[in-house]
């Protein structure tokens, strides 16, 4: 059943979190995360808006690069036919033309698509790219094929445990983890950006030829659930995120992740802090910071700093280039996250009792 108008305004409004929860989780973000800096550069090469962005944070970069064996760089291959739902081979190529003179060890494109990720790379110019870049040690790794993993629990729809199988790759303490996402909308968790694309990527399926299985359907279990496996991967993930690449030369609005609409924002945005890029990326599409759950969980529980007047935002303003994207036609059902869970049994025993003592 879908929210009223008078509901769906005052979710919107409100949070409908009380104003003592929403303080207490920025006590703990302001306790947990430090002061982040975002780069956000606008201009009419993607190539360049990349390896710009990436140079404005480049003593950040640097700290935790020069300890590192190997780049991974993740794209975000959900869709092996639409070039907007997925990573575009310039943004890549803006990655490596910042590396190229400050890393010279084997550097790895990986995924684990949706779809076939061979026809991923194929399709959308990897190939070549890998080919052209043979003096960096480019390589390309479809991460199913690999099925070297970690498991992870998480629950189910009922609340039940169930393990997931993570890529090993992602999860190499040798390796710097480069997110290459993009600005997308999303059929269920609002939006999609670095955070998204690692921890849906992460999750490994079954390769061609192989009885059928997929670990990602295990994350799309309940409007609350999803967030929830999402945080329990994102705190798996983090101790071996490198940096957040957001390509926004052509965002997507309406029904992404795959099936939006072009629009030209023209930017990119890079950071350290994943939860940091992610808010900013939400400031350039209009989208209210509290409607994502999955992020404001990680932010909650410290992956990252999620409070905008603690972001120091390089290069353009988000004034300058924000655009107040359509979000998905579900959008309705997507916040029902915020709300109560009504469809738990009440409250059983003594917290029962409690409860009706507390409220005489």
């Amino acid at each position: 059943m879908s929210l009223s108008r008078r509901e769906f305004v005052q979710l919107a409004g409100t949070g409908v979190l009380s104003q003592s929860i929403l303080l207490k989780a920025q006590q703990v973000t302001s306790a947990t995360t430090a002061q982040a800096r975002v780069a956000l550069v606008h201009g009419d090469s993607r190539r360049k808006n990349v390896c710009d962005a990436l140079v404005k944070i480049d003593d950040q970069i640097q700290a935790r690069l020069k300890h590192k064996k190997t780049v991974v760089i993740k794209p975000n291959g959900v869709n092996s036919s639409n070039q907007l739902a997925s990573t575009h081979v310039d943004a890549l190529a803006g990655i490596l033309d910042y590396l190229e003179p400050r890393f010279h060890g084997p550097i790895v494109i990986a995924e684990s698509s949706a779809d076939d990720t061979l026809d991923v790379f194929e399709n959308f110019k990897y190939n070549e790219l890998a080919k052209e870049r043979r003096a960096q040690n480019v390589s390309l790794v479809d991460l199913n094929r690999e099925g070297k993993y970690e498991t992870i629990p998480l629950v189910d729809f009922d609340l039940h445990i169930t393990p997931a199988r993570l890529a090993a790759r992602l999860l190499d303490p040798d390796a710097f983890v480069i997110s290459s996402a993009m600005l997308k909308t999303h059929n269920t968790v609002v939006a999609t950006m670095s955070i998204k694309n690692m921890v849906l990527g992460a999750p490994l399926r079954s390769s061609p030829g192989e009885t059928q299985w997929n670990d990602k359907r295990k994350y799309h279990v309940g409007v609350r659930q999803t967030h929830y496996n999402m945080l329990l991967t994102a705190q798996k993930l983090r101790p071996h995120w490198g940096a957040a690449v957001i390509d926004g030369y052509e965002g997507m609005e309406g029904e992404g992740p795959t099936d939006g609409k072009a629009v030209p924002s023209r930017l990119a945005i890079a950071s350290t802090d994943y939860i940091a890029a992610d808010r900013v990326g939400l400031e350039v599409m209009g989208i209210n910071p509290d409607w994502v759950g999955y992020l404001r969980y990680c932010a909650e529980t410290g992956l990252g700093q999620y409070d905008l007047s603690k972001i120091d935002v390089v290069g353009a303003t988000i004034a300058s280039v924000g655009k107040k994207y359509q979000l998905h036609p579900d959008i309705e059902r997507e916040l029902k996250w915020m709300g109560p869970m009504k469809e738990l049994p009440p409250m059983l025993g003594s917290l029962c009792i409690e409860h009706r003592v507390d409220n005489a």
